[in-house]
């Protein structure tokens, strides 16, 4: 099993476990917090993945640290992951756990790619149209291309829709080559 698999096996598990305590979208805060300072501490990083710390220090130190900063469950999920030898995974558990709730409460993440700058209004615009369009709360992530001379260039998972202007250019004139 590759550790993608493993690391969503965890999440689901953890998005269980907050779901009964009627706290999942702050366990995504607290996974992602956790995730990101593994991610940008090397010193934690190390202690977390070194064999020659024993398992019941590391299990110690993340009770210690997250004490009064974390339910009780939480923190022993953590633990668990120790205990199971999957803390390097903390990452990948924290995106997978964050692209399970948003599955769970119908969020759809979109790359939107736009000419020129635009403003929040019509950011928000774009979003409420591909939320109409798609059926799913819409959170578009815009991204600035002149290339496209104008239009709008959507992605989300394999799906692209490519309303630009560069595109719609490129196939008038391969229509007209083919005539």
């Amino acid at each position: 099993m590759n550790n993608e698999s493993i690391a969503k096996n965890y999440a689901e598990a953890l998005l269980e476990l907050a779901t009964k305590a009627n706290a999942s979208t702050e366990w995504a805060a607290l996974i992602n917090g956790v995730a990101g300072a593994v991610e940008q501490d090397v010193t934690l990083q190390r202690f977390l993945a070194a064999p020659q710390v024993t398992e019941a220090h590391k299990i110690a130190m993340l009770g210690k640290a997250l004490n009064d900063k974390a339910p009780s469950t939480f923190v022993k999920f953590l633990q668990k992951l120790v205990t199971n030898r999957r803390q390097t995974l903390i990452p990948e558990i924290a995106v997978a756990y964050g692209d399970l709730l948003d599955a769970a409460e119908g969020r759809l993440h979109a790359r939107v790619t736009v000419a020129r700058e635009t403003s929040e209004a019509d950011v928000q615009a774009i979003a409420a149209s591909l939320s109409r369009s798609i059926g799913k709360v819409v959170v578009p992530h815009v991204a600035v291309d002149s290339r496209i001379l104008g239009g709008v260039i959507v992605k989300y998972g394999d799906t692209v829709m490519d309303g630009s202007v560069r595109r719609r250019l490129e196939r008038l004139k391969a229509r007209m080559v083919s005539r």
